[in-house]
């Protein structure tokens, strides 16, 4: 796997909830490319709880959007908005897990529509919540002009992220 390089790092008023590093209530997510997937490992903690030790199903639906949103951005080069998400909860997922990992594709592209699927395991790779969003995606000149959006790459290397 190769680490994707954050392409709004270092920009201006850049605070997603989702991957800006720097967002001090965000979900800090990082993400990884494996072929056609994007993979991201993410450590639950538990002021991300809805129960005692669980974590709470809109966290779980913030990290399987994002990381469809980081495959848009990885592998069609440009960037969109979600425009339907429909996320089914299988299996409760610990706060007191040691990671989860998530993984996502392209399953159909029609023009700008992309239907994307998204899977989160937890640390014994139980599948527990699965998603297919529909994204809207931008032109690349709308992109660069409205979203400050040029190119996403990799790290040249090849790396196994800690778990």
């Amino acid at each position: 796997m190769k680490k994707i390089i954050n392409p709004w790092k270092g920009l201006d008023g850049y605070n997603c909830f989702g991957c800006a590093s720097k967002n001090e209530a965000g979900v800090k997510m990082e993400f990884y490319e494996d072929g056609d997937e994007v993979v991201s490992i993410w450590k639950p903690r538990p002021e991300y709880q809805g129960w005692i030790d669980t974590l709470h199903g809109g966290i779980q639906a913030v990290l399987l959007d994002e990381i469809c949103a980081w495959v848009v951005i990885r592998k069609l080069q440009t960037a969109g908005v979600t425009s339907k998400m429909e996320t089914r909860y299988r299996k409760a997922i610990s706060t007191n897990d040691s990671h989860i990992v998530l993984r996502a594709s392209i399953k159909e592209i029609k023009r700008n529509i992309i239907i994307l699927e998204a899977r989160l395991f937890n640390e014994v790779g139980e599948l527990c919540t699965e998603a297919v969003c529909t994204y809207f995606t931008f032109s690349k000149e709308k992109a660069k002009n409205e979203m400050h959006f040029e190119e996403c790459e990799v790290e040249p290397e090849e790396l196994l992220p800690l778990i």
